[in-house]
């Protein structure tokens, strides 16, 4: 049976008070695009919405979906940064934005992400994804599979570079939550903002590509942190842009805009009115020991219970209101425990409103006690009890 350890229940006054799941901004802010959204990273919260389900043309912001599936076969360890890419006829052909890949030239895993997130190269895109899945193909249907995995319910992948198609297509909102994701892995931070850098291409490494960052926020807006841009004839001038002040990261979306100044302006407005009238609070980080919980039968005593992600709340500045952080655990576990177990949860609410709940798991394993374990324990607290 869990019970609420009311000891551990924390009420904290702040000078500000959280905002519901949605909120949006006022409609004097009229972006400029067929759709937008501005996204908290932290929470998922939207604070601004325009259009933000209409299933549209992504052109190249495809790539932040590319680099997902990277990231996450990097983090698996099924691939490395020091692995050796033999690029194919298909990826050198691919056209349009590039870094001009030679077919049967030799890339690292670590360049081809370079070049994607700096040139946005469709044919180091299509290299990374044939090198990941076998070929193209296979890797769209991984994209796919991803995408429902995310909640991504109004976006369709045709390809891993965003080159048109018809039944290639995604929404605003879609784009800010694979956007949310490529940002939870540190090492893409590094790319993603990298301004400029060179690369050497070709069989004979004879060719030095000047690799530009397209996403003009890196120059133009104080905190940036990525994401991607996009711009085809179908889809105009599309951008996911990020942004990072203290606690706060926000993801502005603009798909549709009719040039490239536009786009980026827009994406600068939502941010501005996100940083003016918000702000993020951390209530706990991964990994954080929030209670020690008496163990039954195990080779240990206690195990510690810790936090399975960060946790914050999103803030509306010039607010007034309680924030009670409550922990819901057993009074006692049975062994035996792995680490990574769900012991419990730490519940987060506002005025008494409930607004999050975070997993709280076992930090170690603990091992069923053997009988000599138990006649060990049992002497040793009949000689501190005399």
């Amino acid at each position: 049976m869990k019970r609420k350890l009311i000891s551990a229940i924390l009420l904290l006054l702040i000078v500000i008070t959280s905002i519901p799941t949605e909120i949006y901004a006022e409609e004097d802010l009229k972006i400029n695009a067929k759709s937008a959204v501005l996204m908290d990273v932290n929470t998922g919260a939207i604070l601004y919405k325009l259009n933000e389900n209409e299933k549209l043309a992504p052109a190249s912001i495809t790539k932040i979906m590319t680099m997902v599936l990277g990231m996450e076969a990097l983090s698996k360890g099924k691939i490395t940064l020091d692995d050796k890419v033999m690029v194919s006829e298909y990826a050198a052909g691919m056209g349009g934005s590039q870094v001009f890949l030679e077919a049967g030239e030799v890339q690292t895993i670590e360049n081809l992400f370079k070049a994607i997130a700096i040139r946005s190269g469709n044919d180091a895109a299509v290299a990374l994804a044939e090198h990941i899945a076998g070929s193209e193909d296979i890797f769209v249907k991984m994209m796919n599979n991803k995408a429902k995995e995310l909640g991504m319910l109004n976006t369709q992948f045709h390809n891993a570079s965003g080159l048109p198609n018809n039944d290639h297509y995604i929404s605003a909102y879609d784009v800010a939550l694979m956007s949310k994701e490529l940002l939870k892995y540190e090492k893409v931070h590094e790319w993603l903002t990298t301004y400029m850098e060179d690369l050497t291409v070709g069989k004979n490494k004879n060719s030095i590509q000047t690799m530009v960052n397209t996403n003009r926020l890196l120059k133009e807006y104080d905190g940036t942190t990525g994401v991607k841009t996009g711009s085809t004839n179908e889809a105009g001038f599309c951008l996911s842009g990020s942004a990072k002040r203290g606690n706060l990261e926000l993801i502005a979306v603009i798909m549709g805009a009719t040039d490239s100044k536009t786009r980026f302006n827009e994406a600068k407005r939502m941010l501005d009115y996100g940083f003016a009238n918000y702000d993020s609070a951390e209530i706990g980080k991964k990994g954080d020991v929030l209670a020690t919980i008496p163990v039954e039968k195990g080779k240990l005593q206690e195990v510690e219970v810790m936090l399975s992600k960060d946790s914050y709340i999103l803030l509306a500045k010039g607010k007034k209101g309680n924030i009670e952080k409550e922990l819901v655990l057993p009074d006692i576990i049975h062994a035996p425990i792995l680490a990574g177990d769900e012991i419990g949860e730490l519940i987060i609410k506002i005025d008494g409103k409930e607004i999050d709940k975070v997993k709280l798991i076992s930090k170690s394993d603990v091992e069923k006690a053997n009988l000599f374990n138990i006649l060990n324990k049992t002497i040793n607290s009949y000689l501190r009890g005399r």
